[in-house]
């Protein structure tokens, strides 16, 4: 079902207008909702978020929340970077492009819809390891630690992984401080 607010989104956008439309017309024949999240095209099922339409600069993608799930018997999918695990994405350079394999989207798509019926969730590894900086300084500062406690677990891990990228200690407490 198509979403009248999102028509001034897409009537105002500077990329890659084209071929967001075009993925706009496949994604409405697959019978999802048309609406807005985070500023983007959103395409949902019963309330559940099937994808998002992403204008990178350089190039367009459609990106599947649960993707990590999906069979990708074409090998379309991507990670959006080297620490995601859930959301994977299809990536296009040309409107050509996205009409040639529109009937592969409206499968994906299907496919993910499947996934959200059936209640299906991808299994998280439940910590992290703290570098020892952090651990150190969670321990002295306990208002810290209640504040990094907090956050988003995914966010929690965000920072963990930046901290602990560090191949220096003296680093690893630069980016914690």
């Amino acid at each position: 079902m198509k979403n009248h607010r999102a028509d001034k989104l897409f009537r105002n956008a500077e990329l890659w207008l084209q071929e967001a439309e075009i993925l706009r017309g496949i994604l409405l024949e697959c019978n999802l909702t048309e609406e807005i999240k985070w500023r983007q095209p959103c395409y949902t099922h019963d309330g559940k978020n099937i994808c998002i339409l992403q204008r990178m600069k350089g190039f367009p993608a459609l990106l599947f929340f649960k993707g990590a799930l999906l069979k990708d018997p074409h090998d379309l999918l991507q990670k959006q970077g080297p620490n995601s695990r859930i959301g994977y994405r299809i990536c296009f350079t040309s409107a050509d492009e996205i009409k040639q394999v529109a009937n592969l989207v409206k499968d994906y798509a299907d496919e993910a819809i499947e996934i959200e019926n059936a209640g299906l969730k991808i299994e998280m590894e439940k910590s992290l390891e703290y570098p020892p900086e952090l651990t150190c300084i969670l321990e002295m500062d306990p208002d810290f630690e209640t504040a990094f406690k907090k956050l988003t677990p995914g966010r929690q891990r965000g920072y963990i992984l930046h901290f602990s990228s560090a191949k220096q200690s003296k680093t690893r407490t630069k980016r914690i401080d």
